[in-house]
């Protein structure tokens, strides 16, 4: 408690500081100086915007959509690449059945006349050798026809199968998504928010201009936060670099200590919309910045793993576009009416 306290009053001075000396933000994350955000859990919301109950059931509902979506998509990948092979093993049969056809036509007529007759007719102990093997080799044709065949036919009803497979997986994520979303505008409406779903910015979250990562980026709060010192994920370390070169390089705070939300787990970042940082409502320019920016999150949410963004009165989810949202107190920080929020997977 007392360190809390602490750290309340340095937030104080601080801020004092900063307003007096007017110092402002430069482009990098790291050594900008602006006015900080209220301390966490000052506005009687822990510093998101949202009771614990309220973030912890978004947390979790987001999370299991996201998790469906990319499932699903996954699926539908493999379904493609069932329904190309299935393709190539469809063209196949005809082929295959052909030249079966023909080793069996070949077959039959050799058959006819036996190695009894094909020793009578031959004119020496070399050409019966010679129609012994032709009709031998036929028969290997045959076998080797007939198997080939037969393994096409196997895989072919396996292909089919699987296919099947991945349509009924797909619809079980589908199901699991729609309980997702309303699980999330189920826990917006208990805590009286998402009323609305206009707002500032687009809902589409289907573009995407973010480079693809290059590798995994799972793991928990293992990175170093450039703007902090904490520590954040993998994943929103990448989020952040990739919004800093479209573009977006204004004062970043990502981790802090708090009793709930995606800032103390490294998964979350505040954006600030202002050139200074965070200081009161954005207007003008800083608030198309923060617009453009919540957008620029919106966009590529698939690349990035975007849990939920929140702006100017309201948070984008992945399951329902914009719902009004709007934190206790009413201040620049608790109606992130300053900042964009972000938080990832």
């Amino acid at each position: 408690m007392q360190q809390v306290t602490a750290r309340r009053r340095w937030v104080a001075v601080l801020a004092l500081l900063v307003a007096a000396s007017g110092i402002a933000g430069v482009g990098t994350p790291a050594a900008a100086a602006p006015r900080p955000l209220a301390a966490p859990g000052e506005s009687g919301d822990d510093g998101e915007g949202g009771t614990k109950s309220l973030l912890d059931k978004l947390d979790e509902a987001s999370k299991g959509y996201v998790t469906a979506k990319t499932k699903l998509q996954t699926s539908k990948t493999q379904q493609t690449k069932l329904a190309a092979a299935l393709k190539q093993l469809d063209a196949a049969i005809g082929p295959q059945q052909d030249s079966l056809n023909k080793y069996a036509a070949q077959a039959y007529a050799m058959g006819r006349l036996g190695p009894l007759s094909a020793l009578l007719t031959a004119d020496s102990s070399a050409g019966f050798l010679d129609r012994a093997q032709l009709l031998t080799t036929v028969a290997e044709r045959q076998n080797q026809a007939i198997s080939d065949l037969r393994t096409t036919r196997e895989n072919q009803g396996k292909a089919k199968t699987a296919i099947d497979a991945t349509i009924i997986e797909q619809q079980r994520q589908v199901n699991v998504m729609a309980k997702k979303k309303i699980q999330a505008e189920q826990a917006l409406k208990d805590a009286n928010q998402g009323s609305d779903s206009g707002g500032s910015g687009d809902s589409s979250g289907s573009s995407s201009n973010a480079d693809q990562p290059s590798g995994s980026l799972s793991g928990g709060c293992t990175e170093d936060d450039p703007t902090t010192t904490g520590c954040i994920t993998p994943r929103l370390l990448y989020a952040m670099k990739q919004a800093q070169k479209a573009g977006f390089t204004r004062y970043v705070a990502c981790f802090r200590h708090q009793n709930s939300g995606e800032h103390p787990k490294g998964r979350a970042c505040d954006f600030a919309a202002d050139k200074s940082g965070f200081g009161g409502v954005a207007t003008g320019a800083s608030k198309t910045y923060g617009t453009n920016l919540a957008n620029y999150f919106i966009h590529n949410s698939d690349t990035l793993g975007v849990l939920y963004v929140i702006w100017f009165k309201r948070i984008w989810l992945p399951s329902s576009g914009w719902k009004s949202y709007s934190g206790a107190g009413g201040t620049p920080s608790t109606d992130h009416t300053n900042h964009v929020h972000l938080s990832v997977t």
